[in-house]
Order: structure tokens, then C-alpha cells, then sequence
């Protein structure tokens, strides 16, 4: 029987998220530990009245494709998921990891390499349909946190099953205040840095694409964040962990980058393209039912108290123009001694918000 919290749960993402309505063809992408959720989705699609179409994701194929694909298969591009893509309405993916280290081994110029062959077809979804991303509950999920399953249960499903239509109502101020400064600074220690946001648009993200979801998110203006930072938390990207990040930035583009774990990899990444050195995002978090760091990034990059930015390509509903094949979320929590000021506005000090 399926939990009554993942019935919610996907109640929510067909109903809130992306709005299914009669005739909708929807693609519904989950791993097989979410298959109950996912068929609970495919079933509220069918009494709605909609076309949906269930496609499960076997656990391993992804590091058998990196660890064997020769370069022509890695730059063939794929024509059937293209097809997809462009002939669905809605896609609901239900990730539900076995492995969150999967990809540990693989060389990451490889997956750079396959990210931005299947670039085209991430924007055509990003831009053209209605799509939410789902994380469920797994025991890799679950131990890469140092939770039992039980407590990442109840960890997702309160990050998840909330008012979203009242968290929208919330983050509008927010919104509404960051859409007229001009410039954004956050203050802790070893961080300083400053970023233009004049003339860009916020998004306030209300379990419409994310799920959990729990942010308002902008575009700085690319040539003028000035500073530097010392992120807090590992920044994960394609299985690989970075720790102990600082950044220094000169008219957009980080000019010093270092790290105590992992620093070649931090400057390969940003060595991937000419954007992938600038800012293509500042996030505020806003999701104070997430309170913890659990290594991954849907969920805390939305914890209420931190800001995070992400290097490379920037969302062109925020007005944002950067370009590259790397969107790289890097997180500061701000609970213990940090404050983000919008112009001469004190906005939120020790994470907790004064507007």
C-alpha cells in the first residue's frame, strides 16, 4: 500500500505543480524505488483525463553508459528523447536514488561533454513544458545524510507537503523587494561580495518546478559581482564533492578559485566554457521546514537562513543572458552570523528574515 504522504505528495505535483488538465500528453520519468508515487501520478493524470506515458530508469545504467560509451556515442544526440520532449505537455521526473556516488569514478569531462550535446533538449523542457522535479525517499539518500529511512521519510514529506499556495503569498514581499534594488551584498565572515541585480527579474519558486521548492531567485548582472566568498557546505556536482570552497570575483568572473577537497576538479568545471566562470544565479532559501545540509541539492539549497549561488547558465525568466553547459548551486548558510542586505535595506541577519 502506498505511504498516504506519497499519495500527497504526488496529488500535489500533478495538481499544483504542473496543472494537468484533459488532454495534456504527460511523460512521467521516475527510478523504480518511486514506483508506487509514480503510479499514483500516472493514475490522477487518467481520471483527469490526460495522455500520460510512465518511463522507469534502471538503477546502473547511467555509469554503464559513461564507463563504456565511445566519444561518438557521447556526442550522438538523442533524437528519440528529442521526440519526447517536444510532442509531451508535462514531465514529472520522481528521482529516487540507489546510488548517490554513482558517478564518483567517471571522468567529469565526460559528463561535461554529454551535458552539452543534450543541452538543447534541457532548454526545450525549460522553456516549453510543464515540468516538476521530485527526489523520494531512499536509503542512499537517507545514509548519504546520516538518517535512518524512516527519518529521510518524514525529512522529505514535511519539506513537501506544505501550503504552497500560502508559501507563494510569502515570498511575494520578498519578490517585490528584491525586483527594485539595485544591488545585493552578503556580509559574513570571509564573505563579502556584492552583486548587481538592477534591471533582472525575481522568481519566487512555489513547488512549481522543484519539489521540495522553497526560494526566490534572480540573475546578477554578469559582468558586476565584486568580492569574495567562502561557501559553506561540500558543493556536489555529478556525484563529485568540493569542499571548503572560496571564490574571488572581479567584474562578474571569478578571478581566484580554490578549495580544500577536491580543487582541480572546482577548476575544471570552470574551465568548461566561457560562462562557466560567472554567475548565472543568487537563490535565498525560504523552506524553514528543511533545516539541515543532507548533501543534495534540491533540498538545501532551499533551507530558510542561507543564500546560494550557482556558476554557469542563467534562467532567461530572470532576464539573465550567461550561457554554458554548467549550473553549479554553491550554498553560505547565514544562521550563524551573516546578513544579506538589498541597497541600504537590512533584509535578513542570522538567517532570519527582518521584512
Amino acid at each position: 500500500m502506498i505511504d498516504p504522504r506519497a499519495k500527497e505528495a504526488a496529488r500535489i505535483l500533478v495538481e499544483h505543480s504542473t496543472r494537468v488538465k484533459a488532454g495534456d500528453r504527460v511523460l512521467i520519468d521516475f527510478d523504480l524505488a518511486a514506483k508506487d508515487m509514480a503510479l499514483e501520478a500516472y493514475r490522477l493524470c487518467i481520471v483527469k483525463g490526460a495522455y500520460p506515458m510512465l518511463r522507469p530508469t534502471v538503477p546502473g545504467a547511467s555509469f554503464i553508459f559513461y564507463k563504456n560509451a565511445s566519444e561518438k556515442q557521447l556526442k550522438h544526440f538523442p533524437i528519440i528523447a528529442e521526440f519526447e520532449a517536444k510532442n509531451s505537455d508535462v514531465l514529472i521526473p520522481i528521482g529516487a536514488e540507489y546510488n548517490t556516488r554513482e558517478l564518483t569514478s567517471i571522468n567529469p569531462e565526460l559528463i561535461a561533454m554529454r551535458k552539452k550535446v543534450t543541452r538543447p533538449i534541457s532548454e526545450y523542457i525549460v522553456d516549453s513544458l510543464r515540468w516538476v522535479i521530485y527526489e523520494y525517499p531512499t536509503s542512499s539518500l537517507a545514509q548519504e545524510a546520516d538518517m535512518s529511512l524512516e527519518e529521510m521519510e518524514d525529512f522529505v514529506f514535511s519539506a513537501t507537503n506544505i501550503d504552497w499556495k500560502k508559501e507563494s503569498s510569502r515570498m511575494k514581499k520578498l519578490k517585490e523587494l528584491l525586483d527594485r534594488a539595485k544591488l545585493v551584498r552578503i556580509r559574513a565572515p570571509d564573505t563579502d561580495l556584492a552583486l548587481e541585480v538592477a534591471g533582472r527579474n525575481t522568481v519566487i519558486a512555489d513547488g512549481r518546478h522543484n519539489m521540495p521548492d522553497g526560494e526566490v531567485f534572480t540573475a546578477p548582472v554578469e559582468t558586476n559581482v565584486n568580492g569574495h566568498i567562502q561557501f559553506t557546505y561540500p558543493a556536489i556536482y555529478g556525484g563529485r564533492g568540493v569542499d571548503g570552497i572560496r571564490l574571488e570575483f572581479r567584474k562578474g568572473k571569478v578571478t581566484k578559485a580554490a578549495a580544500t577537497k577536491n580543487e582541480e576538479f572546482l577548476k575544471k568545471m570552470l574551465a568548461m566554457d566561457k560562462g562557466a566562470g560567472y554567475i548565472g544565479e543568487l537563490g535565498i532559501g525560504t523552506n524553514f521546514n528543511i533545516k539541515r545540509f543532507i548533501k543534495n541539492i534540491l533540498f538545501d539549497e532551499k533551507i530558510g537562513g542561507t543564500i546560494h549561488i550557482a556558476l554557469g547558465n542563467a534562467y532567461k525568466e530572470c532576464k539573465g543572458t550567461n550561457k554554458s553547459a554548467l549550473h553549479w548551486d554553491m550554498i553560505k548558510d547565514l544562521r550563524k552570523g551573516g546578513e544579506v542586505w538589498f541597497d541600504d535595506t537590512l533584509v535578513q541577519k542570522g538567517g532570519k528574515f527582518l521584512v
